[in-house]
């Protein structure tokens, strides 16, 4: 059985010059860590705002490390310097405009800002790329989605359809943690419990 492999890249001028530490690989290998219970191999870069770069990155982590999914933080608003979405949609077979539109729609909840952002998703070849917010509490949120008082989901987060998307691109299974964000998958394409 091929194991799920998961790229994460932080896209950041100054944390990748060394100026300050990056906050992005940290903030995304530990939500994984707690989301996701399937077993899998975890690739991190961390980059500079160029969209060559960029494009070459996620190539490299799809075409030759074979990731499966691939989650970008950093580099989705207007500046000029801001290309992370550029990139992504250039090395893209499709695009699923749906998960750009939800990361926007959560946002809205906490920051009128969040109209500025191009974060995209697509499919190059069999995996699936998506640019998350470049914030720790922002990828989280985005990820998990909205909660009430009371720790009810009140708007999904995106996570919860990416177990799907993987098994329609005939990925490895991908099972998470349901206390942190709980995966959605039609009755017809889910799993017998086991015995």
């Amino acid at each position: 059985m091929t194991p799920l492999r998961i790229g994460i890249v932080s896209v950041s001028d100054r944390a990748s010059q060394g100026i300050y530490p990056d906050k992005g690989l940290p903030a995304l290998a530990e939500w994984l860590e707690q989301a996701v219970t399937t077993p899998y191999h975890l690739e991190q870069r961390l980059i500079a705002d160029e969209q060559a770069l960029i494009e070459q990155t996620l190539c490299e982590l799809v075409d030759q490390q074979r990731c499966h999914l691939v989650l970008t933080t950093g580099g989705t608003g207007p500046a000029l310097r801001d290309v992370t979405p550029d990139a992504t949609l250039a090395v893209a077979d499709r695009v699923m405009p749906g998960f750009g539109e939800q990361m926007r729609q959560i946002s809205l909840h906490y920051v009128p800002t969040a109209i500025l952002s191009r974060q995209v998703g697509v499919i190059r070849g069999q995996a699936l790329i998506l640019n998350l917010p470049g914030q720790p509490k922002s990828i989280k949120e985005t990820l998990e989605g909205v909660r009430d008082e009371q720790g009810n989901i009140r708007v999904t987060g995106i996570f919860a359809s990416v177990a799907y998307c993987l098994q329609l691109l005939d990925n490895p299974w991908l099972d998470t943690d349901k206390t942190v964000v709980d995966s959605f998958r039609p009755k017809s394409a889910r799993r017998p419990p086991q015995a």
